[in-house]
């Protein structure tokens, strides 16, 4: 490979990738290029992998967004003093014009652009992206540990939305990875967390991890619940399983006026319990991607060591395996968080 050339995985559908040697472009004015270290794996990859995405997508897409890198070059409009910054990237380009814009929503844009499903992502070893997409990180993160900078900013902007207190009862419904890391800045956040999850192996890391595990296979999660709640109830369900058992069991375990967010994407239309809204007074608060601030929450949660991310990252595979990193991803049920090492001297 020549010095103007870099490795760039393209997925190229029927769960395969192609490892090509691409030319990269200068960063446009308002661009910025980063030397990607580490790109983490998440769910909508999988999603991508599996063929469900390709007409959004296309067939020859560099797809990942849970980057860490640094800044290489930098457009004309840009600060140069930005090169040399250790940095992640917030993935979303939004139009500047439409009326979640103009209210200061960007992060639910009416147009938005989701880099790395919308445009070309991570998976490269350069990468050219808008420069107000930029977070920076500290010398004292790794680079590997900053990967999870952007799941961890979903688990801020899901918190967020649930307006937790300190001292209120949480349940988490599902402890795969985004479960784990709403557990953990929910717990930062003060509050007492349960997680009620059927995985053995996801259920020995949330123990792991310092909380209180519930299996509905072998528990009756409602009693446990307000058991442990003074049969109040939780003030707050996060609904991560995505399953329609997950949807019936939020809103049987709230407590009156209790705050239900909804993080999963599910498959189909879930069928809600509506009764248990007007009886008990319930919310249902969406909760979709992140903003701005959620992902200076992460950074700052990451830096001061409230999230285990050593426990999150299972493994790193290099960007010439990436095939085999998605590969042994499809249906592994003891993975948690698979991060892809792009630049081998990361």
């Amino acid at each position: 490979m020549n010095a103007k050339t870099f490795k760039a995985a393209y997925y190229t559908g029927n769960k395969q990738f192609a490892l090509e040697e691409v030319s990269v472009a200068s960063p446009a004015a308002h661009e910025v290029q980063i030397e990607v270290a580490y790109c983490g794996i998440c769910g909508t990859d999988m999603h991508a992998f599996h063929g469900v995405m390709d007409e959004r997508i296309t067939l020859h897409r560099v797809i990942g967004h849970e980057m860490s890198g640094t800044i290489v070059a930098a457009g004309g409009d840009v600060d140069a003093s930005m090169v040399g910054k250790r940095v992640v990237v917030r993935p979303l380009d939004h139009c500047g014009d439409c009326p979640a814009c103009n209210e200061g929503h960007s992060h639910v844009c009416h147009n938005l652009k989701f880099l790395g499903l919308d445009t070309d992502g991570a998976f490269q070893q350069r990468w050219n992206t808008p420069a107000h997409t930029i977070h920076e990180i500290s010398e004292s993160v790794s680079l590997a540990h900053a990967a999870l900078i952007e799941p961890i900013a979903v688990a801020c902007h899901d918190v967020s939305r649930a307006r937790l207190q300190p001292g209120e009862d949480a349940l988490v419904i599902g402890g795969g990875p985004i479960g784990l890391l709403v557990a953990m800045v929910a717990k930062e956040a003060g509050a007492n967390v349960m997680i009620s999850e059927i995985n053995e192996h996801r259920l020995a890391v949330a123990k792991k991890l310092g909380f209180r595990t519930l299996n509905p296979l072998n528990v009756d999660v409602i009693t446990a619940v307000n058991e442990a709640t003074g049969g109040k109830g939780a003030d707050v369900v996060f609904e991560v399983s995505g399953s329609a058992p997950g949807v019936e069991l939020m809103t049987e375990v709230a407590a009156c006026r209790g705050r239900i967010v909804m993080v999963a994407i599910h498959p189909n239309k879930p069928q809600v319990d509506m009764f248990k809204f007007f009886w008990r007074e319930l919310e249902l608060l969406g909760a979709r991607v992140y903003e701005g601030r959620d992902f200076d929450k992460a950074i700052e949660l990451l830096a001061k060591g409230a999230i285990d991310a050593d426990t999150i990252i299972t493994d790193v595979n290099d960007l010439d395996n990436i095939q085999h990193a998605f590969s042994s991803l499809d249906g592994n049920a003891q993975a948690m968080k698979s991060i892809v090492r792009c630049n081998l001297d990361a």
